[in-house]
């Protein structure tokens, strides 16, 4: 008999999940702000999205430490066992490992840039 791991992700964490993913083109589940990252891999997440040149209009991070029911329902929600946690345009990413390989072998500025969430060198222009 095999056991099955127990999902203690609730239809309302799901649902602020759902929401917060959507929330920003760019969106990190980190431990800390990107102001006071709470630990190294997530400042290295943060400091490989502004090497990139990620818009800081079309980014938002969520602080898993101060939401229990957070921090363990994104692990659940990606099924990936560590934070920090990278969407874009509401597609998983990785965690600080991919993010760094990604960096390195420029397949995370091609993505970032195919995204259209890139500082520009031209004033935006309002419709």
């Amino acid at each position: 008999m095999t056991m099955l791991p127990i999902c203690l992700l609730s239809t309302e964490v799901k649902a602020a999940i759902d929401k917060a993913v959507a929330s920003a083109p760019v969106v990190l589940f980190m431990k800390g702000t990107p102001e006071t990252p709470q630990c190294g891999f997530s400042r290295a997440s943060i400091q490989i999205l502004g090497l990139q040149g990620v818009d800081p209009k079309k980014f938002t991070a969520f602080n898993v430490l101060e939401d229990p029911e957070l921090r363990q329902g994104i692990k659940e929600y990606s099924d990936w066992p560590t934070i920090p946690q990278l969407y874009v345009e509401k597609e998983f990413i990785g965690g600080c490992d991919i993010l760094m390989s990604m960096h390195q072998n420029g397949e995370l500025a091609k993505l970032l840039a195919e995204k259209g969430v890139l500082v520009t060198g031209e004033p935006e222009t309002e419709k």
